[in-house]
Order: structure tokens, then sequence, then C-alpha cells
């Protein structure tokens, strides 16, 4: 990570769980010199101690950026302690869940550059994709400063306002628990056919990460892919013919279940 300044003024990392550890693996792996970062962490891991950043020490007035990765239930705790660093130079790159950008301008001040990013679990392995927004105070430039962030986990997509967070939030944010609860209803689908429960999960499993994979790398798109895959009259179609359906089958189930998630997020914005 070739910023200079993020490597001269600091980054402090307010919170290190999964995702906060994800984040700060890529970004070492992109050659981010462990000094130049602050990690701020009540129960460091054991890998986060060996890691050579600053952890729990004496943070910089005026660092580059502080990455804010704490729950949403800590946060009227964490996000105060560093109104000092506020209606300056720092920007606030926040990936809670729930917390909109006003909340950390009543805290911090309101000429305080902010970045809201909605991750997925996928980041884990660098295989997310975050959606971010900014206030007007951080203008386009914390918007690159911050996709270079957090490209070090996944793809980045920039939002044209806050108000779509909460239906990313319904589609990608969510998203990965949808589909894996399709593994899971695949192999027990596959067990009462007559499958050994291990093998039916082996083949669900693989099933997804491969058709997720050849949808990221062909180029095109998942209708033709699924009409390549689908001969008249055959298995698959035979199978499409009840998941298609209008009322009972994906349709409607996934637009009712992404319209919940995007509701749901609303109100945990409102409080």
């Amino acid at each position: 990570m070739k910023d200079s300044r993020i490597a001269a003024n600091g980054l402090v990392l307010l919170g290190c769980g999964k995702m906060g550890s994800a984040m700060l693996e890529g970004w070492l792996a992109r050659g981010l010199p462990p000094t130049s970062v602050w990690v701020v962490d009540p129960f460091p891991s054991e890998w986060l101690k060996a890691q050579g950043v600053h952890l729990n020490a004496e943070l910089p007035a005026a660092p580059a950026i502080v990455l804010v990765a704490v729950k949403p239930q800590m946060m009227a705790e964490a996000l105060p302690t560093l109104k000092a660093m506020g209606n300056g130079s720092t920007l606030f790159v926040s990936v809670a869940a729930g917390t909109p950008i006003r909340y950390f301008e009543e805290t911090l001040g309101v000429n305080t550059p902010v970045v809201r990013a909605m991750p997925n679990t996928p980041a884990a392995i660098s295989r997310g994709i975050t959606a971010i927004v900014a206030n007007d105070t951080a203008g386009e430039a914390a918007l690159d400063e911050a996709e270079t962030l957090l490209s070090a986990v996944g793809e980045v997509v920039r939002l044209d306002q806050e108000s779509q967070i909460d239906a990313v939030t319904g589609v990608s944010g969510s998203g990965p628990a949808y589909v894996f609860h399709m593994i899971e209803t695949m192999a027990a689908a596959g067990e009462a056919q007559g499958l050994p429960p291990g093998l039916s999960m082996q083949l669900a499993k693989a099933t997804v990460a491969g058709a997720g994979a050849l949808a990221m790398e062909s180029d095109e798109s998942p209708t033709q892919l699924r009409i390549n895959v689908t001969s008249p009259n055959g298995t698959t179609q035979a199978a499409l013919e009840v998941l298609m359906d209008e009322e009972n089958g994906f349709p409607a189930l996934v637009k009712r279940a992404v319209k919940a998630a995007t509701d749901r997020s609303k109100e945990l914005a409102r409080g």
C-alpha cells in the first residue's frame, strides 16, 4: 500500500475482530509498515500481538485515517474518545453496520470527513464486496483513499447516496447467509433423495462455490449461464420450474427476504 499520507501520519484501527483482522492482514501484505498502524482493541488476538503494530498505545494526534470496526453496540463508548480528531484532516471510515454518517458528524463534529462502508463476511478471505459513500466534507479524494484501503479485502463499489446502503445490506451484506442456507437446504434435499450426509454436503458446497466462480469469471450473464445448462425437458428444467415459480419459488421468496433485511437495516439506523 503505497499511500505516503497513511505511512507518514498513521492509520488507527478501532476494533480488530474478524473484519478488522482481515483488513489489517491485507494492508500489511500490500506493504503498509506495521509501525504506521495503531490498533485499539480490548481483547487482542495472539495473531494481532505478533504483527508489530502499536497495540493499545497512545494514538497520534492527527492520523491520516481512523477505520472504525467496532460492533455497533460498542460505538457509543468508543467513538467519543476520538473527538479531538474530528473537524480536521483525519478521515473516518466506518464498517460498523447500522451507524449512519450523521452519528459521526454529531459525535466528532459536522466538518469531520466520513466514509461509511458496508462490507460482507467473504472479506475474511479477501473475496468480499464493499459499498462506500461519503459525506460532503470527505469528497472524492477521501473515497479514493477508502477504496484503496477496502480493496485489500475484495471489490469496492461506490453509492450515489447513503440511503442505498440499506438495500446493499439486504443484497450483499446479509447475502452470504442466504447462500449458506441454500447450501444447507441443497445438502438436506440430497439426503432426502438417498445420498449420505457428508457426500451430499460436499456436492452442495462445491456446486455453489463453482457456480459462483463461473458467474464471476464468465463473460456471459447469469441468465445466459442458466439457459446454457437447461436442456429442454431435462432434469434442470424440471427443477427450475419449481424454483422459478413466480408465487412460490425464488422470485417471490428472495424479494421478500431482501426487503426484510433492508427494512431491518433502516430500523437499526433510526435507533
